[in-house]
């Protein structure tokens, strides 16, 4: 049994989702319009949360959709038990075809070559196949570009094996006010939806808005949102917000080692850290290869008995050091990477800040060797 785990608050998950659909609701209440479904993405093993316990979760709440990066997530999900509909977001490959009619998956056509393999598996499993087309308006990345619909979009209209279900695209910018490229987007992306409704498109069904296009934008609810960050407590820095979100994922470790350090000696690979006097040091089991980043060594903090403790030396491949000189520490004693103890709480965006980087790389990055545990996690399957 390691010492380090991460506990999915279910409680938090499920609120979570309770309060973005109540924000959309009322918001299509003050507007006189149907409240937008939610597609829930579950990439990226749920942002780190586990992928398949996170998905029974949104399917009990209800979601409209669940969305993942590839055909593997999408069939994980299903061998799960999953039955709710699956949205692939990513590009196609010759070998990902079998598993989109194998386990009901929905795919993204974003290039005239993924709608021609799709057009010609569903031709030859005698089957019409329902998909979702992505419009790049500015991102540029995947998606059939805004101004060329008129020579990529009729092919696969055209083809009698497909049914494209809706329109969707991604900002760019929407995690970032002073970008003028977000209202760039949604123009272009209501002329895509034009242009395609002239190419004999049948359906209006569309989809835009991320974690901060949902917060920062009602034009662009649609017919469906897509939050990620949001269904797992974590608002998009810079953005803030009143929802009542609460961190769906706390990381716990315990101390293994407590030691004296003399003045002058260094802790740690590379010595960076010197002592300037007589210290106390825990040493913490979980290190770069459960997820920790590196650049924490000599940056970060952890929570130790209620308090803030900083991290001496570098971050390891298993352990870290915590300077806890002054505090009754001992071998078993809880530690708190991410999470609440006592008066105190450390959350994803104040860590990621202090190294330079983003809540949603911290959070995908946790280590496979990390147990998850799921509080309150009962379902009716």
């Amino acid at each position: 049994m390691r010492h380090t785990v991460a506990r999915v608050h279910v409680d938090a998950l499920r609120g979570n989702v309770r309060a973005i659909r109540g924000l959309l609701e009322e918001g299509a209440l003050a507007s006189g319009r149907r409240a937008p479904g939610i597609i829930a993405v579950v990439k990226a093993n749920a942002y780190g949360h586990g992928a398949a316990d996170v998905a029974r979760v949104l399917e009990a709440e209800g979601v409209a959709m669940l969305a993942c990066a590839d055909v593997d997530e999408g069939v994980a999900l299903r061998e799960a038990g999953i039955g709710a509909p699956i949205l692939v977001f990513g590009a196609l490959g010759i070998s990902d075809l079998d598993g989109i009619f194998s386990h009901r998956l929905t795919p993204t056509i974003s290039s005239p070559w993924a709608g021609r393999a799709l057009a010609e598996a569903a031709a030859a499993r005698d089957t019409v196949l329902g998909c979702h087309v992505k419009i790049d308006t500015g991102m540029n990345r995947l998606g059939l570009r805004h101004d060329n619909l008129r020579r990529t979009l009729p092919d696969i209209l055209q083809a009698p094996s497909l049914r494209v279900d809706a329109l969707y695209t991604h900002f760019a910018t929407a995690d970032e006010p002073e970008s003028e490229h977000f209202g760039v987007q949604q123009q272009h992306f209501w002329e895509a939806r034009e242009a395609a409704a002239a190419l004999g498109l049948r359906t209006t069904v569309a989809h835009a808005a991320n974690s901060a296009a949902l917060l920062r934008d009602e034009r662009v609810w649609f017919d469906f949102v897509r939050p990620g960050l949001l269904l797992y407590g974590v608002v998009p820095p810079p953005l803030s917000t009143t929802l009542a979100l609460e961190p769906a994922l706390s990381l716990h470790s315990r101390v293994v080692a407590v030691k004296g350090v003399r003045d002058g000696e260094a802790i740690g690979y590379g010595q960076s850290h010197r002592a300037d006097g007589p210290r106390t040091v825990a040493v913490v089991p979980a290190g770069y290869a459960d997820g920790v980043d590196w650049r924490l060594g000599n940056r970060g903090v952890v929570l130790v008995r209620g308090r803030r403790v900083p991290i001496v030396g570098r971050v390891s491949m298993d352990m870290l050091s915590v300077d806890v000189t002054g505090l009754d520490v001992s071998p078993g004693d809880e530690v708190v990477l991410l999470g609440r103890q006592g008066d105190e709480r450390l959350d994803v965006r104040e860590v990621a800040a202090t190294i330079g980087t983003i809540p949603w790389e911290l959070l995908c990055r946790l280590g496979a060797r990390i147990e998850r545990e799921y509080g309150n996690l009962k379902f009716d399957i």
